[in-house]
């Protein structure tokens, strides 16, 4: 969704239940599903525990993910904790996964096409950050704090450069449509 600004900070949320099962998963489980890493160029970089996902649009079709055995109830919990605080009800997340980016690794500057981003919020929750993560949108550098959710405007160009540590987020997409 294009927002006025480049991110809004949604505050603090209770993410450890969701941060303590990615960190226990199976290294195996971070290539059970590579859909993203085929899908999209800037992902190639990254790994994916994809709990669901949707690529149909007007009439999203959301299919269980791989990651969904491992991570149903934490991140269950944690989108309706967001979503109850945040925006209207009757929506539907359409996405969600836990997304690595290896240390030393970028995802290059792109902006997201699918139709459906037009309409649905996406939400940034960091488990795992560090300082020298370099989240670039609009042309502006943003530090995700770790336990905070972020809505981001994804329909702006953005880059992330990662000189630390594995980073990972939750993302996340809740549409009323």
């Amino acid at each position: 969704m294009l927002l006025e600004t480049p991110t809004r900070n949604l505050g603090p949320v209770d993410h450890m239940p969701l941060k303590q099962a990615v960190e226990a998963a199976p290294p195996e489980a971070w290539f059970e599903d590579d859909v993203r890493q085929k899908s999209f160029e800037q992902h190639k970089q990254t790994r994916s525990l994809v709990m669901l996902f949707s690529t149909t649009w007007p009439n999203p079709q959301v299919q269980q993910r791989s990651g969904w055995k491992y991570f149903a109830e934490p991140a269950t919990a944690l989108m309706n904790e967001i979503v109850a605080a945040h925006y209207p009800p009757g929506g539907r997340v359409i996405r969600a996964m836990a997304a690595k980016l290896l240390a030393g690794s970028r995802i290059a500057l792109h902006k997201d096409a699918h139709p459906s981003f037009a309409a649905a919020h996406r939400i940034h929750v960091p488990l795992v950050t560090n300082p020298k993560v370099d989240f670039v949108i609009r042309g502006l550098s943003h530090h995700l704090e770790e336990g905070s959710a972020y809505e981001v405007s994804n329909l702006d160009y953005h880059a992330v450069t990662n000189l630390g540590p594995d980073r990972i987020h939750f993302i996340f997409d809740y549409t009323l449509q």
